[in-house]
């Protein structure tokens, strides 16, 4: 699969489109937000600006990963990014992530994202299964994902310490017959 045709995608709450590199400067803020931090990873000193630029500039021509910036439909703001990444394809599958900074919190914005590109890996990339992995203690995010349809298939017990104390990691998945079961008109997206 080539992932090079980078959509927009098109929701009531947000829009997806492919990165630039001007959007790096908004993705360093949000990438160093405290709970995008607390819920996805601590910062690595070789993280820098620079390299921040370099990689959100190269997401429009990388052919292996789906990175997508998702934005304020009304304003253009730039809000976060979903990332189908890690293809294979003898299981026509892909691994799944998002992060939503805080001005994009609370407004349904990150369950609407990830339904929009979900959608777009079933029915135009043709892929079986999408899985993801999200710390236990990250209620919002599970939430939004068992209201795109993903199932709990295991944790990964204790698996990182975050705030000083060890926490697990849920494994959930989505399959396409799942997805095709859904049938919703509000999962539908529109691409550009």
């Amino acid at each position: 699969m080539n992932f090079s045709v980078k959509p927009t995608l098109t929701g009531r709450k947000t829009v997806l489109r492919p990165f630039t590199e001007a959007d790096a400067d908004v993705m360093w803020e949000i990438i160093g937000d405290p709970e995008v931090v607390r819920f996805t990873y601590e910062p690595s000193t070789e993280l820098t600006l620079e390299r921040v630029r370099s990689w959100y500039g190269s997401r429009a021509d990388a052919p292996d990963r789906l990175d997508l910036a998702v934005t304020d439909p009304e304003t253009g703001e730039l809000l976060g990014e979903v990332v189908l990444y890690e293809y294979d394809p003898a299981a026509a599958s892909c691994t799944f992530r998002t992060l939503i900074g805080p001005r994009g919190r609370g407004r349904g914005i990150g369950t609407e994202a990830t339904r929009l590109i979900v959608g777009h890996g079933f029915r135009q990339l043709g892929l079986h299964r999408i899985q993801l992995e999200v710390y236990a203690h990250n209620a919002r995010a599970r939430r939004a994902y068992e209201k795109a349809g993903f199932v709990v298939e295991g944790v990964r017990r204790e698996v990182q310490r975050r705030d000083g104390e060890w926490t697990d990691e849920v494994i959930m998945s989505i399959l396409d017959r799942e997805w095709a079961a859904l049938g919703s008109d509000a999962l539908s997206p529109t691409a550009r």
